[in-house]
């Protein structure tokens, strides 16, 4: 009491609730991506394209989309529309039939008529190369940033994905709840000297070893260091070079 009038306590102070650390140790985290450096020396995305233009499409179209499908729909129409110019010229009603295999085609191809207008009218018809601007264009997001950033311009930046997001919480590597927290984490977890092709290596770890439904963990070269509760196999798969992949920038 003070002055007659009771003086009431600060209510106490919540804790911020920890935030997720990976379960790996750092030299766990070196073995594992210099296994991925072996097994796939040169990843490569697989997602078709001729130049930065192309690459920014293809990506925006691959939302909601298996990257086969997108090759599918997209070969025709590279072929006649390599650059926003040519794209705006196509029109977004024949953008659309080269495209209406594909996910909501009606939405993207709006998008891919608008981003080729910002692209030619504030750009002078050149892909920015900052994930500020990049970000900037119509059904661009962080995520399609990042990619473009990394395979147009050979930036070590980490789009998380499907996959990725999965992959860093199934594997307890970098748990978030957010792609965003994700890409943080790994971002500060992976080695420098392999941080370039980590997108590549999980995203190809993710759709043909370490699957959604369910993981073969008998094909895995990790499966040793692997801290998922849902790991079958404790036996690594030979480590081995896998044969050059046949898909990535068409010629």
């Amino acid at each position: 009491m003070e002055n007659g009038t009771i003086k009431k306590k600060a209510a106490p102070r919540r804790k911020a609730p920890a935030r997720p650390k990976s379960l790996y140790s750092q030299d766990e985290l070196k073995e594992i991506f210099r296994r991925f450096s072996i097994q796939r020396p040169e990843p490569k995305g697989e997602l078709e394209h001729v130049n930065p233009f192309t690459l920014v499409v293809a990506v925006a179209l691959s939302a909601q989309a298996t990257d086969a499908g997108v090759n599918k729909a997209t070969r025709a129409l590279f072929k006649v529309a390599d650059t926003p110019e040519k794209m705006l010229a196509l029109g977004e009603e024949k953008v659309r039939d080269h495209i209406k295999t594909i996910g909501l085609y009606r939405n993207k191809a709006k998008n891919v008529i608008a981003l080729s207008r910002m692209l030619v009218d504030r750009f002078g018809g050149e892909v920015p190369r900052t994930r500020e601007e990049l970000v900037m264009l119509p059904g661009v997001g962080r995520k399609t940033a990042n990619v473009v950033l990394s395979m147009a311009f050979g930036e070590a930046t980490l789009a998380v994905d499907t996959h990725i997001f999965r992959i860093a919480n199934r594997l307890r590597l970098a748990p978030g709840k957010t792609p965003d927290e994700v890409e943080d984490r790994l971002i500060r977890i992976i080695p420098d000297e392999y941080l370039y092709h980590a997108h590549h290596w999980l995203i190809l770890h993710g759709r043909y070893c370490c699957k959604a439904r369910r993981p073969e963990c008998e094909h895995c070269i990790i499966a040793d260091l692997c801290k998922s509760p849902e790991k079958t196999c404790d036996v690594p798969a030979p480590l081995v070079e896998l044969p050059p992949q046949l898909f990535g920038p068409t010629p």
